[in-house]
């Protein structure tokens, strides 16, 4: 169901940022599956995939020092994250999918109401590497000029240090902006960037998203089009 709080001004939005996992694609039970590979490695219990997806969101690093119970020793968590990152190369597509209806709401979304294009860029807190080698294996990557990684920048969402790159690349102002995503990191990066957004709540981390109000929420990806469109179709 579509939820609208701040209706989107369609015919300014020049320029759409998603986030990856939660929002592109489901891809909760191949993290799952790395981290308790590298928990066994480290010979600890495994946990469930549930536990293990309320740790997504905030990037490799900080998903692997959550699983291990956040310990003091920072060799631990270099060690897990090296473990995980290594297992999770070789098992990133195992089961990982586009979610139903992306591939129809950017074709959709593509056209402004005046016929210009609007540019489309991926925005992840996954390592690069693996976000677009998974961006290329689903046939994601020919639909984005640019696809950011969270070890792309100094710094990480919410920072809009990644948002706002991209930003200057398109040559497009902020409030020509939407970003959409899963979580309240997604919905705090497009704010300090001064950008619209989109919530997902059927992401990964859409648990999150009663944190920060959206402009919009969606229980869908084919709803995206619509939210965007919404104020249009009121006039």
């Amino acid at each position: 169901m579509l939820h609208v709080l701040n209706p989107i001004p369609a015919d300014a939005i020049r320029l759409i940022v998603f986030d990856l996992d939660g929002t592109l694609i489901d891809s909760q039970k191949d993290l799952a599956n790395s981290i308790n590979a590298m928990l066994t490695q480290m010979g600890r219990q495994p946990l469930p995939e549930e536990v293990i997806g309320t740790y997504i969101g905030d990037g490799a690093g900080m998903l692997v020092r959550r699983a291990l119970g956040d310990p003091v020793d920072e060799h631990v968590v270099e060690d897990g994250l090296n473990r995980f990152l290594a297992y999770y190369r070789e098992h990133k597509l195992d089961h990982t999918y586009v979610y139903p209806g992306v591939f129809e709401s950017i074709a959709s979304m593509r056209s402004m109401p005046d016929g210009a294009t609007r540019n489309m860029a991926v925005l992840t807190n996954k390592p690069i590497g693996p976000s677009r080698a998974i961006c290329e294996a689903l046939g994601l990557s020919e639909h984005f000029f640019q696809i950011y990684g969270g070890n792309s920048f100094a710094t990480k969402k919410p920072d809009p240090e990644g948002l706002n790159t991209l930003i200057a690349e398109a040559e497009v102002a902020a409030h020509e902006t939407l970003m959409i995503g899963d979580s309240d990191v997604d919905v705090l990066t497009a704010r300090r960037a001064g950008a619209w957004v989109i919530g997902c709540r059927f992401g990964l981390s859409s648990h999150t998203l009663e944190n920060i109000p959206s402009d919009c929420l969606v229980d869908l990806a084919s709803e995206w089009a619509t939210a965007l469109n919404f104020a249009t179709k009121q006039k």
